[in-house]
């Protein structure tokens, strides 16, 4: 492992474009359940009250869960070592993207600035008759459902539900830096789910080195990853971190 770190250290400083492609493993350890998996929320909750179709004939009843799940069950979560030390790769100029398939703002909250969210943000609420988006610290969840203070509209969660498509901005401009990107570090994501899963092939066949740090292995690894370093985010990211500062 010390002698892939080294390596993976010394190609990210030769790196003029370096993006992570973040999933639900780098949360994990900041207390942000999984939705698949054998821990996954999937497996107490139906998906159904995060169906747009349902949701939007049955708001009442998805906004109850949806409180549960994305408002009290894990609203505490905060960053951990592994957000922390993207954040400082980006400030040092070693990092130029994040790219997200995550939906807790943790990359914003340890620092980052340059995060395409892949899935929308859950700290946003979106009217979808005329568009306005509160912060969630500006809107009362004890009275449910939520309503937007324009027209009275039920607010919805600012991240892609099923059934809905990938926002065209966070989209393309994914695409564009997978494009550019002579490193690709994947942390925390299986590659399960199009298609965000596309965006490290993209950047794999566009010429980058693919890093990937994730506890075991995933479907990236034997097809597109360069060097595997194998363990939790936070663990991992801080050894690196050791390596390249």
């Amino acid at each position: 492992m010390d002698l892939l770190l080294k390596e993976s250290a010394k190609i990210i400083k030769k790196s003029n474009y370096t993006i992570a492609f973040t999933g639900a493993g780098i949360s994990v350890e900041s207390g942000v359940p999984p939705f698949r998996g054998e821990h996954g929320l999937w497996n107490k909750y139906n998906p159904e009250v995060l169906d747009l179709g349902y949701y939007l004939d049955h708001a009442d009843e998805c906004w109850v869960y949806i409180r549960e799940i994305f408002y009290d069950f894990f609203a505490d979560a905060k960053p951990n070592p592994a957000h922390l030390v993207l954040a400082e790769m980006e400030q040092k100029g070693l990092l130029q993207a994040v790219i997200t398939q995550n939906i807790d703002n943790l990359h914003y909250e340890a620092g980052n600035k340059m995060v395409h969210e892949f899935h929308g943000n859950s700290k946003k609420l979106k009217c979808l008759k005329c568009e306005a988006v509160y912060d969630v610290s500006e809107v009362d969840l004890k009275s449910l459902p939520p309503k937007c203070k324009n027209d009275g509209e039920i607010l919805k969660p600012d991240f892609i539900f099923f059934g809905e498509g990938i926002p065209h901005e966070a989209y393309s401009n994914s695409f564009a830096a997978a494009e550019k990107a002579e490193v690709c570090l994947i942390i925390g994501s299986t590659g399960e789910v199009t298609p965000a899963s596309y965006v490290p092939r993209i950047a794999k066949q566009s010429g980058a080195t693919i890093i990937e740090i994730n506890p075991e292995e995933s479907s990236f690894t034997s097809q597109i990853t360069d060097i595997h370093l194998k363990g939790k985010a936070s663990e991992v990211m801080t050894k690196l971190a050791a390596e390249l500062f």
